[in-house]
């Protein structure tokens, strides 16, 4: 089952993730929110359209944008709406 830490702490779990292009999507209700502030960045993707990203925030440390989900995907992306993945450091397993 894919778990995403940082900081030694667990950020996100599911036996339900998708992958996409390397990178391992967990679904909106396995990721534990308290980790988690908005951010201002967004990024475009030619297929799958508008990212959204998130700062995580773990015992006061923040890693800046280290989260992204698409809201409204495409369509050939519609299996990961919502869905959040991780880098800068964050580390996937499973």
């Amino acid at each position: 089952m894919p778990v995403a830490k940082w900081n030694g702490v667990v950020i996100a779990e599911s036996a339900r993730c998708e992958k996409v292009e390397g990178n391992w999507y967990f679904p909106p209700d396995s990721v534990r929110r308290e980790y988690f502030r908005p951010s201002n960045t967004h990024t475009v993707c030619p297929w799958k359209g508008t990212a959204s990203y998130y700062d995580v925030v773990v015992n006061g440390q923040v890693n800046k944008d280290a989260a992204w989900y698409y809201p409204e995907p495409k369509s050939a992306a519609s299996n990961i709406a919502g869905h959040v993945a991780f880098w800068h450091g964050v580390q996937v397993e499973g």
